[in-house]
């Protein structure tokens, strides 16, 4: 049977103004034994988040950046630079975030080759109302489940006919298919994966021809009772020899309100849309008492991961004290997943 140790807190918030309030949702790199991780900081008072930095070496943190790296600087992002991921690929490092402008809440990114310097890239989401991508969901050849609608409708009715699609949880594969980028995001409720040449081409006209045909490119859905509400990508994708290993959240709706799991799938190496596996039950859940309560009760929300050793390292956003990790065995995940 499969095993998750848990490493306990990695990072908690500090004295300095932009993570003052609390730290959450890290995306990880690791390189020659040191973890370089970007993290969402929370200040207190107006709770605006900004990404801040620090190195880890075997887990215990060795250097910590008194200022974020990167910050609300455009509108469409002035109460926010959220929950970043960050990928490697072709010798540039990719760091996608949530950008949020108080209302709505949409995907950029931005490069870096040194990890110390990082240049945004602007928007690469859709910039559309949910009530057009609703018009365009219905013309889809094939055929979304009603629970995108439903959301659609949820969200509008509660921020508005004006509110844009709301998009999180992006990131890019660390390899290219064909010489295309892969990259995953999530509209409500599923995952979904699109191939591009170019992220100039991530166009408002490129996302409403995608749009109309949203149902071919729904990598997966919620399926098991741990994630009844809704799915959504966490870790960027590793490479294994059995194929892609995908950590991702499930939300469930339960007496108690919502729960966030933590959740693995595994992946095809040529065809990342065939899944090879998946599990049935959560790799792990909220049950140590700074999981179940915070400024957001029962969350485990993975979003960034290290292999060292044969080991799977898997950091994550917990409610109360910040950013925790849990780890198991490579071999006993993907024996779990096939």
């Amino acid at each position: 049977m499969l095993k998750v140790k848990s490493e306990g807190i990695i990072l908690e918030s500090s004295h300095n103004d932009f993570d003052n309030q609390a730290v959450l949702n890290p995306a990880c790199v690791e390189i020659a034994g040191v973890t370089h991780m970007f993290y969402r900081g929370v200040r207190q008072g107006d709770m605006v988040s900004s990404i801040g930095y620090c190195q880890l070496v075997n887990n215990k943190v060795v250097k910590r950046l008194d200022h974020p790296v990167l910050f609300p600087e455009y509108d469409y992002e002035k109460k926010g630079v959220e929950d970043p991921r960050i990928v490697f690929l072709d010798g540039v490092y990719y760091l996608f975030y949530t950008a949020y402008d108080g209302k709505n809440a949409i995907f950029a990114y931005a490069t870096s080759t040194d990890l110390l310097n990082f240049t945004k890239q602007g928007v690469i989401s859709p910039r559309i109302t949910y009530a057009e991508a609703g018009r365009l969901f219905g013309q889809s050849k094939t055929g979304v489940r009603e629970k995108y609608f439903l959301f659609e409708s949820y969200i509008r009715d509660r921020q508005g006919a004006d509110i844009l699609l709301w998009e999180k949880d992006a990131f890019i594969f660390p390899k290219k298919f064909k010489n295309k980028f892969a990259l995953i995001h999530r509209i409500l409720p599923g995952i979904q994966i699109i191939y591009f040449d170019n992220f100039k081409d991530l166009t408002d006209d490129y996302w409403s021809e995608y749009l109309r045909d949203l149902g071919s490119y729904i990598l997966f859905e919620s399926k098991y009772r741990f994630e009844s509400r809704n799915i959504g990508g966490g870790c960027p994708p590793i490479e294994t020899k059995d194929g892609w290993l995908l950590i991702y959240h499930g939300v469930e709706d339960s007496r108690q309100g919502r729960i966030y799991h933590a959740a693995a799938a595994l992946l095809d190496l040529e065809d990342p849309t065939k899944v090879i596996g998946r599990m049935k039950r959560p790799l792990f859940s909220p049950n140590e008492e700074w999981e179940k309560h915070g400024d957001v009760n029962n969350v485990i929300f993975p979003t960034g991961t290290v292999v060292n050793d044969g080991r799977l390292y898997i950091y994550y956003a917990a409610p109360d004290k910040g950013i925790a990790a849990k780890s198991a065995y490579m071999k006993e995940l993907l024996e779990e997943l096939k």
